[in-house]
């Protein structure tokens, strides 16, 4: 690397997070981007890598989208009032309108925040206001958020662990298990039930559509409001507007963010219907009882507009439905014959490949070797040959990490489907032989525990 890179690195092991930096080194993927476009990344020295991962389902859009960019700098040239908070934020109102029409159903209100866990945060308070319960219930496997109420939603102990009692009266059941939920729905004791319409993280769940029908008539009955996650599935990802579209349904609160600025200006957006808004913002006297501080700038609602253009005006959901089942095809016929895949599924531009233990004992051995050590050990050296040979950014999920995410821009080519298509089959016929691709596994394995 160029003499202001490694400085660059060292100050931010040194003053932000030095874990983070080993882990990139460790996996040689600690590489400095000079620009990014569309679904494309370039290096300082000369590599061009195929993103297909968006930043967690950030980049919708693309990197760097030139009309959101020319909207963004144009309100910046306009200096006008960004953040006063003692004025109406009239673009604020253009981009929820905007929102809530796409989203349909009853969602009529907007509160703007920041993140999709300070989203997740503010669903959870609407909903203890609305209904006059405290508890929680969520689904297992789910993502959140990182926050302390988000986390609280999430059961997995990598997460949670070291953070001190969470959030009291908290329970999961199974994701696509009616039974289960139906036995905690009916104690009367939760303000809303959390479910991602696809579980992201969760190693790419899509649940039969009967499921979330059924899970919705059951909130009804009991007096919970279902609360959609649509942080990584919304704004097009899947193809319609909402992955909820999908499965018909009409959730009492939408929790939106990631790619709602095209990845320039943190934002989220949380949906409501008019009855739960209410049950917070219920007199003038509470007008300001919620609120964020960069909630409603005009920069990321600008750039929400501007997202939202770009998005209906290139047709990106046609287009995220339709590559997304040409890449899912080409997947399926390229990968059907490895012992260790054992399914693609997903929707639109939302992808996984899940793998499994190999049958053959000379694959066996070393597979189990390393589920040992740790077992996300398998899906890293995927994720590290994948970016080292095949020029590949993509990750495994982060509840199930046997499961690759196949996650591009909306704007991804065929081409580029393609290219990434032939990468992901050289690396998987190379770990179908014995050899190189588990002798580097164990020597990163040693490397990683001597750091």
């Amino acid at each position: 690397m160029p003499i202001a890179e490694p400085r660059a690195t060292a100050a931010y092991a040194d003053h932000v997070n030095p874990q983070w930096v080993k882990l990139l080194n460790l996996l040689e993927m600690n590489v400095s981007y000079e620009r990014c476009e569309g679904a494309e990344l370039f290096t300082t020295d000369g590599r061009r890598i195929l993103d297909f991962l968006s930043g967690y389902c950030v980049h919708n859009t693309g990197h760097n989208h030139p009309a959101i960019i020319d909207a963004v700098k144009n309100e910046l040239d306009r200096s006008g009032p960004v953040m006063l908070q003692s004025n109406v934020a009239e673009v604020a109102g253009e981009l929820a309108g905007r929102l809530c029409r796409l989203a349909g159903g009853n969602l009529s209100k907007v509160f703007f925040a920041s993140s999709g866990s300070e989203g997740v945060e503010t669903a959870i308070k609407f909903a203890r206001a609305h209904t006059g319960r405290a508890g929680m219930l969520s689904c297992e496997r789910a993502f959140h958020g990182l926050t302390c109420g988000a986390l609280s939603l999430m059961d997995g102990d990598y997460w949670r662990g070291g953070f001190g009692p969470l959030l009291p009266d908290i329970a999961f059941v199974p994701f696509n298990d009616l039974i289960a939920l139906e036995k905690e729905l009916s104690t009367r004791r939760y303000a809303a039930l959390f479910v991602e319409p696809i579980q992201a993280e969760g190693g790419i769940r899509v649940p039969p559509p009967p499921y979330l029908q059924a899970a919705q008539a059951l909130c009804r009955r009991y007096g919970t409001l279902l609360v959609a996650d649509e942080v990584q599935t919304g704004m097009f990802r899947t193809g319609p507007f909402l992955a909820s579209h999908h499965f018909g349904i009409t959730p009492d609160i939408v929790v939106l963010a990631k790619a709602l600025s095209g990845g320039l200006v943190p934002v989220s957006a949380v949906l409501m219907s008019d009855e739960v808004h209410k049950s917070v913002f219920s007199s003038f006297k509470r007008s300001i009882v919620h609120a964020s501080t960069f909630s409603e700038n005009s920069l990321s609602m600008r750039a929400g507009l501007a997202t939202l253009d770009v998005l209906e005006g290139e047709r990106l959901g046609e287009r995220a439905a339709e590559i997304g089942l040409e890449l899912q095809q080409k997947l399926t016929e390229a990968l059907s014959d490895y012992e260790m895949v054992k399914e693609i599924r997903g929707k639109g531009l939302l992808l996984g490949i899940e793998f499994t233990a190999p049958a053959r004992l000379a694959l066996r051995v070393p597979f189990e070797a390393f589920a040992q050590i740790h077992p996300a050990m398998f899906g890293q050296i995927l994720v590290m040959r994948l970016f080292r040979e095949g020029n590949i950014l993509t990750q495994i999920c982060g509840n199930d990490f046997m499961v690759l995410k196949v996650a591009p821009p909306l704007l991804v080519t065929s081409s580029q489907v393609s290219e990434f298509v032939s990468a992901v089959r050289n690396v998987v016929d190379f770990a179908h032989h014995p050899g190189a691709f588990w002798s580097e596994a164990l020597g990163l394995a040693r490397r990683a525990v001597a750091v």
